[in-house]
C-alpha cells in the first residue's frame, strides 16, 4: 500500500510543483530522507490525490495559508510555482496574497507579495532565457 502512496504521490508532486518540488525532496535526501518519503505520501499521495477539490482550488488554499503564516516563504514560492503551473494566473495569486491582509494583517501579505514577485520574475527570466 505504502508503494501505492508513493508513485501516487510523486505523480501529485510533480503535476503541481514540477521542478521546485522535486529540488525540495532532492534536498532533503542527505539529511531527512524518510521525511522525504511521508512528504509525498502524505500531502501528495493521500490529500492532494482525493477527488472533492481540483489542483487549483487547492493551490489557491495553499498559497492564502502559506502567505498567512507569514513565515513560510521558500514554501510559499514552491507553491506560488505550483498555482501557476496548474491554472492560476498572476492575478489570481497576487489577489489571494492581497486577500490575506484582511485576516493576517499587512506584513504577512507583504512578505506573500515579495515572494510572488521572485517567482514572477524567475518564470519571465526562464521563458526569456536562450536555449542551449
Amino acid at each position: 500500500m505504502d508503494n501505492i502512496r508513493y508513485l501516487r504521490g510523486w505523480e501529485k508532486l510533480k503535476e503541481i510543483d514540477g521542478e521546485q518540488g522535486e529540488r525540495v525532496i532532492a534536498s532533503l535526501s542527505d539529511i531527512a530522507p524518510d521525511f522525504a518519503k511521508l512528504l509525498i505520501e502524505f500531502p501528495f499521495g493521500d490529500i492532494y490525490s482525493r477527488p472533492g477539490l481540483d489542483l487549483k482550488s487547492r493551490e489557491i488554499a495553499v498559497v492564502a495559508a502559506l502567505t498567512a503564516l507569514g513565515n513560510a516563504a521558500p514554501q510559499l514560492k514552491v507553491h506560488i510555482h505550483g498555482a501557476l503551473n496548474v491554472g492560476c494566473s498572476r492575478t489570481e495569486v497576487v489577489e489571494v496574497i492581497m486577500q490575506m491582509a484582511v485576516y493576517a494583517g499587512f506584513p504577512a501579505a507583504l512578505n506573500g507579495l515579495f515572494a510572488a514577485k521572485e517567482v514572477f520574475a524567475d518564470r519571465d527570466a526562464k521563458k526569456n532565457a536562450p536555449e542551449k
